[in-house]
């Protein structure tokens, strides 16, 4: 059977990984992003890998969670080694706090329900993380979970795609995609257009604004995330640490990622005073040495939410020669691996794994 060749739509996390793993499989693929690589939502990501936070109890979403964070250790390696980049990355665990007796009743439940998760009671949370807050109730541990460098892996991703022959079309905005037996044509703003047997739109909050004769992309939206980044002067933190309004994560380098806000504006892009304030507000209370902190900057995305919250991951249903990889929002750097892997299988393999039969999109 001859290699398909697959236009992607889209450089950010989803949009490389699926480009790299189609090239290594014999496409012939040729990304789009209308900025730089890595310029959505993807630069504000913190990276972590915490299916057990981001799922709890949300069923699809814990289990594609779960199992491509099963891949992740093969696929930095295998990213890392194809690029010759290395890509910091641990899996240091997560501590979810419980700040109050509500949320120390919910963890602890949680805790109950999957053999993954450890409860501690505040004693013991404290002996993992000296630096939580005195008044904490106690926290779940979760010791798989861990975190990637986005910026590094992204880098990677990049080199790996391009030395498996991936052509990338950047600063190249594209505007409509019209499919028929035969392929698919994309045109861009520029007024080219280009050709491929199959399309994959991976252009995350901003798949509405392609003009696609397919009613899904218009349903997913943006959700500005605006993530800090400081310079941590107190003890060293093991673990990322999850609190109701903030999450923080430790790099080796002695800097932490503090996020994320989560606020429906739009397409603005701007990170604000009121954004940078309330994460402020949130890790000082979570972590009280945060005030002895360096502000060392404030960065901001778009995440892409559809209206379950569950990715669009399949064929259109108006043809299988245009499929979705979208729609992933706090969870596109988790989902990567994954994400590669199922619409890789789909277009060079033609299997349908269970799960794109779930989240094939209907519009």
């Amino acid at each position: 059977m001859p290699a398909p060749d697959v236009v992607v739509i889209g450089g950010g996390i989803i949009g490389c990984a699926v480009s790299r793993e189609l090239a290594r499989r014999g496409a012939a693929v040729r990304m789009f992003e209308a900025r730089t690589l890595g310029a959505g939502a993807t630069q504000a990501s913190a990276g972590i890998l915490a299916p057990y936070i981001e799922g709890h109890d949300r069923g699809l979403l814990l289990e594609l969670g779960i199992r491509s964070l099963g891949m992740y250790d093969e696929f930095v390696r295998d990213v890392s080694g194809e690029s010759g980049l290395s890509v910091e990355y641990r899996r240091c665990g997560t501590l979810e706090v419980a700040v109050d007796a509500p949320a120390a009743v919910r963890l602890r439940a949680a805790a109950r329900a999957q053999p993954h998760l450890q409860w501690l009671d505040p004693a013991a949370a404290h002996g993992q993380e000296a630096a939580l807050a005195t008044s904490i109730e106690g926290a779940v541990l979760a010791r798989d979970h861990g975190y990637v460098s986005v910026p590094a892996l992204m880098d990677a991703l990049a080199w790996a795609a391009l030395r498996h022959g991936v052509q990338i079309e950047a600063a190249h905005r594209v505007t409509g995609i019209r499919v028929d037996k035969r392929g698919a044509t994309i045109s861009t703003e520029d007024g080219t257009s280009w050709s491929a047997g199959v399309v994959v739109v991976a252009a995350g909050s901003w798949c509405g604004r392609i003009d696609i004769d397919d009613g899904a992309a218009a349903s997913v939206k943006p959700v500005r995330g605006q993530l800090l980044r400081l310079h941590w002067r107190g003890a060293p933190l093991n673990h990322i640490v999850w609190g109701p309004d903030c999450y923080v994560v430790p790099w080796q380098n002695q800097t932490v990622l503090v996020g994320a806000t989560v606020e429906d504006v739009g397409f603005d892009e701007r990170t604000t005073a009121a954004g940078v304030r309330d994460l402020l507000d949130a890790v000082c209370e979570l972590l009280p040495e945060a005030w002895r902190a360096t502000f060392l900057e404030a960065r901001v995305g778009l995440r892409p939410a559809t209206p379950d919250g569950l990715p669009f991951l399949g064929a259109s249903q108006r043809s299988d020669r245009l499929i979705y990889a979208t729609g992933h929002y706090r969870n596109g750097v988790l989902l990567a691996p994954l994400t590669a892997r199922l619409v890789a299988d789909l277009i060079v393999d033609g299997k349908e794994d269970e799960a794109v039969r779930q989240l094939r999109p209907r519009g």
